[in-house]
């Protein structure tokens, strides 16, 4: 535990220009930003200005529902918005032009081997598709699991980069199908819920909007328990994440490869597979959620015992509900700053907690002591706002202390109950 700020000595060295934090997010931004008009012109060009603006306006209804959910799941300890604005903008530009450009050379490549349109269009869409598309996803979750390795720290995280990316993915890929779908009925002169698009919109917004975060959050997971996994379990940090791959390319290419099992596959799967597989990722997303607060119940206590925090602190920051009253006590009581202290309170001692558990399991890096000391400076200049808000929190939502039973009887009967009865 930290006692005293550690100081280390470097050597003093001016890191080279394309070193700097300043050029590597340049670098990033202008690449993203290029994947982005490329993947917009080339899907304006497949599906024409008006069927890109329909595919557009459609598309991004579930957007923001979804976003929403992997927001609320990353509650106990939220990840900065610029590693969801990445993943998001990973999943619905680079990854989206990999694999739409992958995609097709791999399916026109094929049909000229074999000369069979058809069966290249499905070995493209069974197999080529999952594996392109998913390791296009997952080529985010690496990169912020290597380089913000601070802000991945278990499953809960591997779900949501994941999602979000996948969320990205889907965006850009319905706007696609949609726009294509209204291109259809222009042809065709169809409309209303007999159109192409309608059904287009049925199957992909309403009811399969979660398809792609399903499939990636596969991956997540495995990235989330490597990150669990103690450093000196290589082997198993590596190949959890591939394992989470392959699971994310099965499911997906059963999802594509559904519509060609006969007239009731494509239900059939739905119906067996996607929603029982949704339902038990949600529940080990929520389970793991509930995980980490225990977490933080079980590892704050010891800086109590050293004076860093207060004794009600662990139980008010190991509930949800506790601390949401205590930002509503601050924001009323001292105002939007003293909520917005409180906010980052909580952050910094679930980040606290979680790093002394992978202290204590051994897989803490070098700048343990570092970081420990810097998020325990980081509390106790707040100390003075939060501590009020937590205290009065943690009563708010402490259980009821039991009713005393007299010994000799129930409090609510009366005396005279026990007095056995004689007869004159």
């Amino acid at each position: 535990m930290a006692i005293s700020p550690p100081y280390t000595t470097r050597p003093h060295t001016c890191p080279h220009w394309w070193q700097r934090r300043w050029v590597r997010h340049g670098a990033l931004v202008a690449l993203l930003a290029l994947a982005g008009l490329v993947i917009l012109a080339l899907v304006r060009e497949q599906t024409g200005t008006r069927g890109f603006l329909v595919g557009l306006g459609l598309a991004v209804l579930p957007v923001p529902l979804l976003m929403a959910a992997f927001r609320w799941l990353d509650r106990v300890e939220p990840g900065p918005w610029r590693n969801l604005l990445f993943c998001f903008a990973w999943g619905a530009c680079a990854a989206a032009l990999m694999a739409i450009v992958a995609n097709s050379f791999a399916t026109r490549w094929i049909a000229t081997a074999t000369a069979d349109p058809a069966a290249a269009d499905t070995l493209g869409a069974t197999v080529i598709a999952p594996v392109v598309e998913e390791s296009a996803k997952a080529a985010a979750v690496l990169l912020v699991f290597l380089f913000r390795r601070r802000h991945f720290t278990g499953i809960v995280d591997g779900v949501v980069v994941a999602g979000v990316t996948a969320t990205g993915f889907a965006f850009t890929e319905n706007i696609l199908y949609l726009g294509n779908a209204f291109g259809t009925d222009q042809l065709t002169g169809d409309s209303g819920l007999a159109s192409v698009t309608a059904a287009t919109f049925f199957v992909r917004i309403v009811m399969s909007p979660f398809a792609h975060p399903l499939f990636t959050v596969l991956t997540g997971i495995g990235f989330g328990i490597a990150a669990l996994s103690a450093g000196r379990h290589r082997l198993r940090r590596a190949l959890l994440p591939l394992c989470g791959l392959l699971l994310a390319m099965g499911t997906h290419a059963l999802w594509n490869a559904s519509a060609s099992f006969g007239e009731y596959g494509f239900l059939t799967v739905y119906a067996t597979f996607m929603v029982p597989s949704f339902g038990l990722l949600t529940w080990l997303a929520i389970w793991s959620r509930q995980r980490e607060l225990g977490t933080v119940r079980a590892e704050l206590p010891v800086y109590v015992m050293a004076g860093w925090l207060a004794p009600a602190e662990p139980h008010a920051l190991g509930s949800m509900r506790a601390r949401r009253i205590a930002r509503q006590h601050a924001h009323r009581h001292a105002g939007k700053e003293a909520a917005r202290a409180v906010a980052q309170y909580e952050a910094y001692a679930t980040s606290l907690a979680f790093l002394r558990q992978r202290g204590r399991r051994g897989g803490a890096g070098a700048d343990f002591a570092v970081r420990e000391r810097e998020l325990l400076d980081a509390l106790w200049h707040r100390r003075d706002v939060t501590r009020p808000a937590l205290d009065y929190a943690s009563r708010a939502t402490a259980p009821p202390a039991p009713v005393p039973v007299p010994p000799w009887g129930h409090p609510y009967r009366p005396y005279s109950a026990y007095v056995p009865h004689r007869r004159p």
